[in-house]
């Protein structure tokens, strides 16, 4: 720190100044009371005295205060601080000040922000156990039961034996979900581009959901007809993953004989927008934020029943921001919601007949 080490040497003039000021009037008076007052001499005791005094500070500056500035400074480095440790130390207190208060406030903010995900971090774990301590508990309690002697009637033993593979299933469910959406969060996933029609892509998961929507009589529809087909650039089997989990959301918390729309309009030049609208119960506003965190639930309670990670909202929002893209929602509660994604545009380029050449 030393060799970096940037003098000041405002404290030292102005302290000289105003030395060298009061003694020179002193002199003054008292050599104009004697009768013997001369301009010269008076001139050459204001420099000699200003000059010595000017070393004598600078010097007491350096050795006393600089030696405290540097143990700030020293232990501000001891913390890891770069942005403090690479600016040379100064004997200048506004500045040192300054720096303080901005290192102060940076330190602040980061305490805050450990604090959240430390929040964050006990519930994420909470929620982690109760996901998987459910169906473990289920699994344990239907295989103890066989073990303790019901498997000796073949009727329990089948029906114990299919409860607790539906047990095992939702586990596998939801550490696949956790193992995609780690490969998500630290880009482990790679993402295969290709140009595809959206809406033929839409129209298959339709078709992939339509028994579990025909059971609560939910039309899936779209908001026109597409005669066309819309290429986009992306990752299509993560797409298809976005809009699984967006359309089965809606049925799930969509309402008896409701809708599930989706609609695909050009957004700018080279962007998309597909959005998923339903008639269901909606979210209300307090929640919106939050709906994209990891195991987060609107309403607990039913969430459960309908099944689910509680990781679908999460993976759709790493996968989008894996393609660079932006995802929205927008809803009114008891009226409905809406999920919207941008993806890349195919541009269209019409295609010329040069004819056949003939030589």
């Amino acid at each position: 720190m030393a060799e970096n080490f940037k003098k000041s040497f405002r404290f030292a003039y102005l302290s000289s100044l105003y030395i060298t000021i009061i003694l020179t009037l002193a002199l003054s008076v008292f050599l104009y009371k004697q009768a013997t007052l001369n301009p010269f001499f008076i001139i050459g005791f204001a420099l000699v005295s200003y000059m010595i005094c000017f070393f004598i500070i600078q010097y007491r500056v350096e050795r006393f205060i600089y030696r405290r500035v540097r143990k700030i400074y020293d232990d501000i480095e001891m913390l890891d601080v770069d942005d403090i440790g690479d600016t040379p130390v100064t004997t200048d207190m506004r500045t040192l000040i300054k720096e303080v208060e901005k290192f102060a406030q940076q330190r602040k903010t980061e305490i805050e922000t450990l604090k959240i995900r430390e929040d964050y971090r006990k519930e994420f774990m909470g929620n982690v156990s109760h996901e998987l301590k459910t169906p473990l508990f289920t699994v344990q309690g239907y295989i103890l039961t066989l073990l303790d002697g019901a498997m000796n009637d073949p009727v329990i033993l089948d029906k114990y034996l299919n409860r607790a593979s539906k047990g095992v299933e939702r586990l596998i469910y939801i550490v696949n979900d956790l193992d995609m959406i780690t490969k998500l969060e630290v880009g482990d996933l790679n993402l295969n581009y290709t140009n595809f029609d959206i809406v033929e892509l839409v129209q298959s998961v339709f078709d992939l959901f339509e028994m579990k929507a025909s059971k609560k009589n939910i039309a899936l529809t779209f908001d026109m007809n597409y005669s066309e087909a819309i290429l986009v650039h992306a990752d299509r089997e993560r797409i298809q993953q976005v809009l699984s989990n967006l359309i089965v959301n809606s049925i799930k918390y969509g309402k008896e004989d409701g809708t599930t729309e989706v609609s695909i309009e050009d957004l700018i030049r080279n962007k998309t927008i597909v959005r998923v609208t339903d008639n269901g119960e909606g979210i209300a506003q307090a929640h919106i934020p939050r709906l994209f965190e990891r195991f987060y639930r609107v309403d607990k309670s039913g969430s459960r029943r309908e099944g689910g990670s509680g990781l679908g909202l999460a993976i759709v929002k790493h996968i989008i921001e894996a393609h660079h893209e932006r995802i929205y929602v927008e809803s009114d509660y008891r009226v409905g919601s809406e999920f919207s994604f941008t993806l890349e545009k195919v541009k269209k380029f019409p295609v010329v007949d040069v004819g056949t050449k003939t030589t």
